[in-house]
């Protein structure tokens, strides 16, 4: 009788522990799926942030273009305005000389 008690009591004390480890093993699996889960977040909002960067960097590039463009549209306007002063300076001297 005392041999069937101790072997039930080991039975359930190896099943106990092995449900113990079963247990330990399922909460490891869990926080691994959450840190799976994080680490996909992050990388989600590091492409979000990294296209949104992307995204301004071109808005900046256009604008930087059209302050290029308009800078030299306005260079070219003085240029025809200072050759139009100096066309009007010569015909001004041709008619003094006439």
């Amino acid at each position: 009788m005392k041999t069937l008690v101790l072997v039930a009591f080991a039975a359930f004390a190896f099943v106990g522990c092995n449900q113990q480890k079963s247990v330990q093993d399922e909460k490891t699996e869990i926080t691994k799926r959450a840190i799976d889960n994080k680490k996909d977040a992050v990388n989600a909002a590091a492409a979000d942030a990294k296209t949104a960067a992307e995204a301004e960097a071109t808005v900046d590039k256009a604008k930087i273009e059209a302050k290029k463009l308009a800078a030299q549209a306005q260079l070219d306007a003085d240029k025809k305005k200072a050759d139009a002063k100096a066309a009007l300076e010569k015909a001004k001297l041709d008619a003094e000389k006439k």
